[in-house]
């Protein structure tokens, strides 16, 4: 199996995750899941934010301290997926919705098994934050990213609608499997 690694963005990884974002646009995908907003910020400016974001004293005073990783194949160093790790649910989005982590896999590398080394890899994380399990919200009808999050130990403990009426599934994970 192909190994991954996740990786704290850098200016290194601008040409890559330029990449990545457009091969989203592209797919008619204009949100990125677990990105920290990518999608709508050019690469310096949300450089600049994850970075902020990373500490206690300079998170945005509107969010929780967050951790944004890109998740890299080991082999040719291609950008194959980000992940978000936010360290508590201090904010009414995530603790209704968003939960503690957020991931995504491009297009073109969808159906190779990276969501679920991305997920385990973020739930690793996760764990050397202490947290002794976590949440995840996803949409009903995203079938392929319910089932990454049910493979990687998820329990559907809710089902509860979007403010636009979608319905969202919640998942809790105990990290310290």
């Amino acid at each position: 199996m192909v190994e991954i690694e996740l990786q704290l963005p850098t200016h290194q990884h601008k040409n890559g995750a330029e990449e990545f974002k457009q091969e989203f646009f592209h797919n008619n995908e204009s949100i990125i899941h677990g990105s920290a907003l990518f999608d709508q910020m050019n690469y310096e400016e949300w450089l600049a934010n994850t970075v902020k974001n990373q500490s206690p004293e300079t998170v945005s005073e509107d969010w929780v301290v967050t951790t944004t990783f890109f998740a890299v194949r080991k082999a040719d160093k291609r950008i194959v997926g980000m992940v978000d790790i936010r360290h508590n649910l201090g904010h009414d989005f995530l603790a209704s919705f968003a939960g503690h982590i957020g991931f995504s896999v491009r297009p073109s590398e969808r159906k190779k098994g990276y969501a679920a080394k991305i997920l385990a890899l973020g739930i690793g994380y996760a764990k050397t934050l202490n947290l002794e399990k976590v949440m995840l919200g996803c949409f009903a009808d995203n079938l392929p990213s319910n089932r990454t999050i049910e493979k990687c130990g998820g329990v559907l403990t809710e089902v509860k609608p979007f403010p636009d009426g979608t319905p969202v599934n919640i998942y809790w994970i105990l990290s310290h499997l």
